[in-house]
């Protein structure tokens, strides 16, 4: 059987491992290449803040090839959509047919990358998608999978919480109004270790940082990165992770 060569997006977090660890149990994918965005200017993984080199690590012990997108510190959409085409332009024409992602119940942002994608004839893949995330993260953990916190929204959570390595009592401290799986942004994570991986990823915990953004909107002509006001901030907690 012909196995349809698929490029995974990685975010270095739990959701994606799970996601790829089913991927690569299923025949009918090959998962030839992975895929992360970073922030140039502070060469870091978007989002989560982890440092491209430990996300050079991880990529290694997965022994599959990977491949980084660099992005200015504060990419306009259209920036951005222009990265990544290039990026999925040059997959395309090495024979990649379909790509899988690490979301599970995020409707809107489903519906960008499938519309994105069908234009350039690209098949997607949702792995973990509706399913309940108490199961997949006590399936997670079950495996054998180990995550540290890397950065969380200020709303819900103080400086200790993140570096905090995720185990079975992880739930049951956490706010009745977040997602187990930090679905809605609430937190990210780095995974270090799990039955995908030939070696653990070591690394020390370093500072943590506190950091306040802009809330982005769209104005009526498209423009991006515009702050509705200066009341209207978010804060991010980050812990700095040093590879050994």
């Amino acid at each position: 059987m012909n196995k349809h060569k698929t490029y995974f997006n990685w975010s270095s977090g739990k959701d994606s491992a799970l996601a790829l660890y089913h991927l690569l149990q299923d025949e009918r994918y090959t998962v030839a290449e992975l895929i992360t965005t970073v922030n140039s200017h502070y060469n870091r993984v978007s989002m989560h803040g982890l440092r491209t080199e430990l996300l050079l690590a991880q990529t290694h012990a997965l022994q599959i090839k990977s491949s980084l997108i660099e992005l200015p510190e504060m990419p306009s959409m259209a920036v951005y959509e222009q990265k990544m085409l290039e990026t999925v332009s040059r997959l395309k024409n090495e024979g990649f047919t379909h790509t899988a992602f690490g979301d599970i119940f995020l409707e809107d942002l489903r519906i960008y990358r499938e519309e994105q994608l069908a234009k350039q004839n690209l098949k997607t893949l949702f792995p973990l998608w509706k399913q309940d995330t108490k199961a997949l993260l006590t399936e997670f953990l079950d495996l054998g999978f180990k995550t540290i916190v890397v950065c969380a929204n200020s709303k819900y959570f103080d400086e200790d919480f993140v570096g905090t390595i995720i185990d079975k009592g992880f739930i049951d401290k956490l706010p009745l109004d977040v997602d187990p799986c930090g679905e809605n942004g609430e937190f990210h994570t780095f995974c270090f270790d799990g039955p995908i991986f030939k070696n653990p990823i070591e690394f020390t915990i370093g500072e943590k940082v506190y950091r306040e953004y802009k809330t982005p909107k769209t104005d009526d002509d498209g423009n991006e990165n515009i702050c509705k006001s200066e009341d209207e901030k978010y804060g991010v907690w980050y812990c700095d992770l040093i590879p050994k």
